[in-house]
């Protein structure tokens, strides 16, 4: 049996590692594509507490592969703010945030904040909830909205592919 000489050592080590390389990024490639599909979560806070936020709708722009979550509940006392971290998939597309605010009577008044309104790809934003003495916010709705059209009657309008969904109770001690 012959010895390994200099050269053939040499020589085998890069054949080696370019082996072990290869055989890692198979198994990484292999264990990314099988990964599940990651959906974006936005941050809310308010008064000390904060909470992760999954989407409450979500779906590929053509409408297909949804997913649904639910409306999560953060509890805010009247006055104060309710700040949204926006993850980047959101604060780079069009975005639109429903407010939706209640009068002691029970009328219910919705306000529309969009990208537009806030600079360019914003990731922090601050939400009254009692921009009116009368007014108390009751919940927020991030939408990713995309064009539709009414097949039978050609009319266009918006709908989100994306929506997450938070609902402002205030804490037990500040309602009537």
């Amino acid at each position: 049996m012959s010895k390994l000489n200099a050269r053939t050592i040499i020589a085998l080590v890069p054949a080696a590692l370019l082996a072990v390389v290869l055989v890692t990024a198979t198994v990484v490639a292999v264990a990314v594509s099988k990964a599940p599909a990651h959906t974006p979560k936005l941050t809310a806070y308010a008064h000390g507490t904060a909470i992760e936020v999954d989407p409450f709708v979500y779906c590929t722009v053509t409408m297909t592969d949804c997913r649904y979550g639910e409306t999560v509940p953060l509890t805010v006392p009247s006055g104060y703010p309710v700040q949204l971290s926006l993850p980047k998939a959101v604060s780079e597309s069009p975005w639109l945030i429903q407010l939706i605010y209640q009068r002691p009577t029970g009328e219910q008044l919705d306000k529309v904040l969009s990208f537009a309104d806030y600079p360019d790809r914003a990731r922090a934003l601050t939400i009254e909830s009692k921009p009116e003495p009368d007014l108390r916010l009751i919940g927020i709705e991030v939408q990713l909205p995309i064009l539709a059209r009414d097949i039978s009657t050609g009319r266009e309008s918006y709908i989100p592919h994306a929506a997450w969904s938070i609902q402002t109770p205030e804490p037990a001690s500040d309602q009537p």
